[in-house]
C-alpha cells in the first residue's frame, strides 16, 4: 500500500481527540446510539467492503495482468534414411514485461481507486446521518401533534364540564352541551389520527436504524440563530464534501486510465527462455527469444476512448459541485428564514394563546359564548402546532447545515472523517 494510502486512512480511521468534545444535543438521538446506528447502516456496511475490493484491487493493479506461460512441445524428424525416425522435443517458459512508466501508472491506479472507495464509505455515512436525521424530526412531528391534540382533548373535556354545570344552573342551553361534547369527540378523533401517524413514523425511523431508542418524553431545545454567511458555510461543506471528493477521485482515475491507455500504444515486449533436444539429444539448444505485438489502431482507438471517459468525468464533477454549491445555498437559506419564522410563530402564539385564556376565563363567567369560546381553544391550538412545528423546522434545518459542514455527530469514536 502506497504511502498517501496509509496517510489518508490513518487520518479517516484513526482518533480525532479535536472532536471528543462534541456539544450534547437534547433534542437529538444520545450520540452512542446515533454512532452505532450509522456505523450499522447496509450502505455504510457495504462502502466498507467496497474498500477491501479497492484494496485487493490495488494489489493486482500492482501486480499486473502477466503471468508467466510455459510452451512444450514434441516432434519427429524423418531423415533420407528409410525407416528412420528421430525424435525431438522443446520446452520454453516466457512471460510479458510491463514498461517502467505502464508499472508507475498502475500503481498510482490503484492508490486512488483505495482513495475513491474511502470518501464512498464517507458519503455513505453522511447520507446515512442525513436520512437518521431527517426520520428523527419526522417522528418528533407527529409526536408533538399527539401532544398538542391531547392537551385540547383534556381542555375541551373540562370546558365540557363546565358547560354542564351551567345547564344545571340554568346559565346555558342544552344546545351548547351538545356543541362541547361534539369537540371533544372532534378532538380526540384527531388524537387517535395523529397517534396512528406517530406509530408509522416511529416504526420507519426504528426499522431504518435499530440502534436509535425512541425517548418516552421528547426533549425541546430553542433554536438557535444561524451564524456565518453563506460564503462561509460554503467554503466549510465543500472542503469536507465525500461527494465532491468521491467524483473527483473517479474524474483522477479516468485520466489516469486514459493515460494508461495512451502508454499502451508502445506494446510491451515478451521475454521468454527456451530449450530444445534435437537429433534425438546429439543437438542441445538453449536460447532467449524476444517478442513484441504489431498493432494497427487498436490501440490507438482504445486510447481515444478512454480520453472521452475522462472528459465525461470531468463534466461529472464539474456538475456534481455546481448541484451541491445549489443545495448548500437552500440549506442556509431555509435554515435563516425558519429561525425568523419560528420567532413570529412563536410570537402570535403566545398572543392566541393570551386570548384563548381569557375568552375562556369570560365563559366561565357568562360574558362570552360556547362558540366563541370554541373558536378561541381551536386557534389557540393551530398557533400552537403552527409553533411546535416551526421550532422543530428551524432546528432541523440548522442541524442539517451542521452535518453537511460535519460539524454534528462528529468525535474521537468516528472512524470516517477526513481532512
Amino acid at each position: 500500500m502506497s504511502k498517501h494510502i496509509l496517510v489518508l486512512l490513518s487520518m479517516t480511521l484513526g482518533f480525532c481527540p479535536a472532536f471528543a468534545s462534541e456539544p450534547d444535543y437534547p433534542d437529538l438521538p444520545p450520540h452512542s446510539q446515533v454512532d452505532t446506528a450509522l456505523d450499522s447502516h447496509i450502505d455504510v456496511l457495504n462502502a466498507e467492503t467496497g474498500i477491501r475490493i479497492e484494496q485487493t484491487n490495488q494489489r493486482r493493479w500492482e501486480s499486473g495482468n502477466y503471468e508467466f506461460n510455459v510452451r512444450a512441445g514434441t516432434a519427429q524428424r524423418r531423415t533420407t534414411v528409410p525407416g528412420q525416425k528421430i525424435k525431438e522435443w522443446d520446452v520454453a517458459i516466457e512471460r510479458p514485461l510491463r514498461l517502467i512508466n505502464k508499472v508507475m501508472i498502475d500503481d498510482d491506479i490503484g492508490a486512488e481507486g483505495v482513495i475513491r472507495a474511502t470518501h464512498a464509505l464517507g458519503d455513505a455515512r453522511h447520507e446515512a446521518g442525513r436520512m437518521l436525521l431527517h426520520l428523527w424530526f419526522n417522528w418528533q412531528r407527529e409526536q408533538m401533534q399527539v401532544l398538542q391534540w391531547q392537551q385540547q382533548v383534556d381542555i375541551l373535556k373540562q370546558q365540557a364540564l363546565t358547560t354542564e354545570k351551567r345547564l344545571k344552573a340554568g346559565d346555558s342551553p342544552r344546545m351548547e352541551l351538545s356543541q362541547a361534547s361534539a369537540a371533544v369527540a372532534q378532538a380526540t378523533v384527531s388524537l387517535q389520527q395523529a397517534r396512528m401517524r406517530t406509530e408509522l413514523a416511529g416504526n420507519e425511523l426504528t426499522r431504518q436504524f435499530p440502534a436509535i431508542i425512541l425517548p418516552i418524553q421528547l426533549a425541546s431545545a430553542e433554536p438557535r440563530p444561524v451564524t456565518g454567511n453563506l460564503d462561509y458555510w460554503k467554503q466549510s461543506i465543500l472542503d469536507h464534501n465525500h461527494e465532491l471528493e468521491m467524483v473527483r477521485s473517479e474524474r483522477r482515475i479516468q485520466q489516469m486510465l486514459a493515460e494508461r491507455s495512451r502508454a499502451e500504444r508502445i506494446p510491451d515486449p515478451t521475454i521468454g527462455v527456451r530449450y530444445a533436444n534435437e537429433l534425438a539429444g546429439s543437438e542441445k539448444v538453449t536460447g532467449v527469444y524476444l517478442s513484441i505485438p504489431l498493432s494497427f489502431g487498436l490501440r490507438g482507438t482504445h486510447a481515444e476512448n478512454a480520453e472521452q471517459q475522462a472528459e465525461i468525468a470531468g463534466n461529472r464533477e464539474n456538475a456534481a459541485q455546481r448541484r451541491l454549491e445549489a443545495d448548500i445555498y437552500t440549506t442556509h437559506t431555509q435554515a435563516i428564514l425558519s429561525y425568523q419564522i419560528w420567532l413570529q410563530a412563536k410570537e402570535a402564539a403566545d398572543s392566541i394563546r393570551q386570548n384563548a385564556e381569557l375568552v375562556t376565563r369570560a365563559y366561565s363567567l357568562g360574558e362570552s359564548s360556547l362558540f366563541e369560546t370554541l373558536t378561541a381553544r381551536r386557534l389557540g391550538l393551530e398557533s400552537a402546532l403552527s409553533e411546535s412545528i416551526a421550532r422543530l423546522d428551524a432546528n432541523e434545518t440548522r442541524y442539517r447545515l451542521l452535518l453537511d459542514a460535519h460539524q454534528l455527530w462528529q468525535s474521537g469514536t468516528d472512524r470516517h472523517r477526513d481532512h
